[in-house]
């Protein structure tokens, strides 16, 4: 108990006497102090006493599905700082092979009497994985934002980059350029943003005239490895140039021209998704299309925060423009 005390008056910078005060629910101790305690106490690890078990704490479940790609490490920052600047501690949760499950950092954030959760990425982006710990989330009404979602079925709030902008913007710089072998390298079938920019680049296709067959769409896990292989495919079938569903698969793509003895964007022109860390440092700098991850993420945490707060805020997706960022990854068609 004696180091408990210390640990959590180390950590809020106040006396043992105050933090004895906020464990035994004594008064006289101002709400802000009570509640920088009791979000210490549930940093450190520390068991609630009973009394305040049902109280939640100032702390955000910040849930990702990895930190390999670039953009989710940028996302968490920008949530993270948009979160400290609101109160809140976020607690960043990432999945590993073979480690924590989504499901389990659910169980573990409500054990926790966290606030709320942010989503990036998470398994409601794919249509065929369990979603049974959102519906949880949902029964104890805890309040959760979900990005990326594309997924009607859960009720919560989602902000989105829209999948067809960012389809159309890539579409129209690649026919610019004289390309009409255009590829798609997507995620997963299951993934719904993939799924959103498959319709959307059908649509482009049928309003400009533009030969999309079946053979020129392939499906990878986002990684550079499946999308060298995948891009390797669409390559072998003769394409000049692929739009990307993220910048890793973009490298990937890149890496694939150059083991055939082709070059970018000599021959073959490629685009990536994000605009993640370090795109201008690549070899050719890529282009891609930028999602305003500043924009989303501050909108994220204000729909939470309104949540919360007991405010009433909308369900409905909440849609930001991409922008298009031309480098030198692609060119004119050969």
């Amino acid at each position: 108990m004696a180091r408990r005390l210390a640990d959590v008056a180390k950590k809020v910078g106040v006396s043992e006497a105050t933090v004895s005060r906020v464990l035994n629910g004594k008064s006289g101790v101002a709400e802000a102090t009570r509640s920088r305690v009791l979000t210490a106490l549930d940093v450190l690890g520390y068991e609630r006493p009973t009394q305040l078990r049902g109280q939640r704490s100032r702390l955000v479940g910040l849930v990702l599905p990895e930190l390999a790609n670039p953009i989710f490490p940028a996302f968490a920052e920008v949530v993270g700082g948009a979160l400290a600047q609101q109160g809140f501690t976020p607690v960043l949760c990432t999945q590993t092979a073979g480690g924590v499950s989504e499901a389990e950092y659910v169980e573990l954030l409500l054990r926790q009497h966290v606030s709320g959760v942010v989503f990036f990425g998470g398994l409601y982006s794919q249509a065929d994985s369990p979603h049974e710990h959102y519906e949880r989330l949902a029964q104890r009404g805890l309040p959760t934002v979900l990005m990326n979602a594309a997924f009607e079925d859960l009720d919560f709030p989602q902000v989105s980059c829209d999948d067809a902008v960012a389809v159309e913007q890539a579409l129209g710089h690649l026919l610019s350029l004289g390309h009409q072998r255009i590829g798609l390298l997507l995620g997963p079938p299951d993934h719904m943003p993939s799924r959103r920019k498959r319709v959307a680049a059908h649509e482009f296709a049928a309003r400009t005239g533009l030969a999309l067959p079946d053979s020129h769409i392939e499906h990878a896990l986002f990684s550079l490895e499946s999308g060298q292989a995948a891009a390797a495919r669409l390559l072998q079938r003769g394409v000049t140039g692929i739009i990307c569903a993220s910048d890793p698969l973009a490298l990937g793509a890149v890496r694939a021209a150059r083991r055939r003895g082709l070059s970018v964007p000599g021959e073959v022109s490629v685009m990536g998704y994000d605009d993640s860390s370090f795109m201008t440092c690549t070899d050719p700098p890529l282009t891609t299309v930028r999602q305003p991850i500043e924009a989303m993420g501050r909108a994220a945490v204000d729909l939470l925060a309104g949540e919360i707060a007991g405010g009433q805020v909308s369900h409905d997706e909440l849609l930001f423009a991409p922008e298009l960022v031309v480098r030198s990854s692609t060119g004119p068609a050969a």
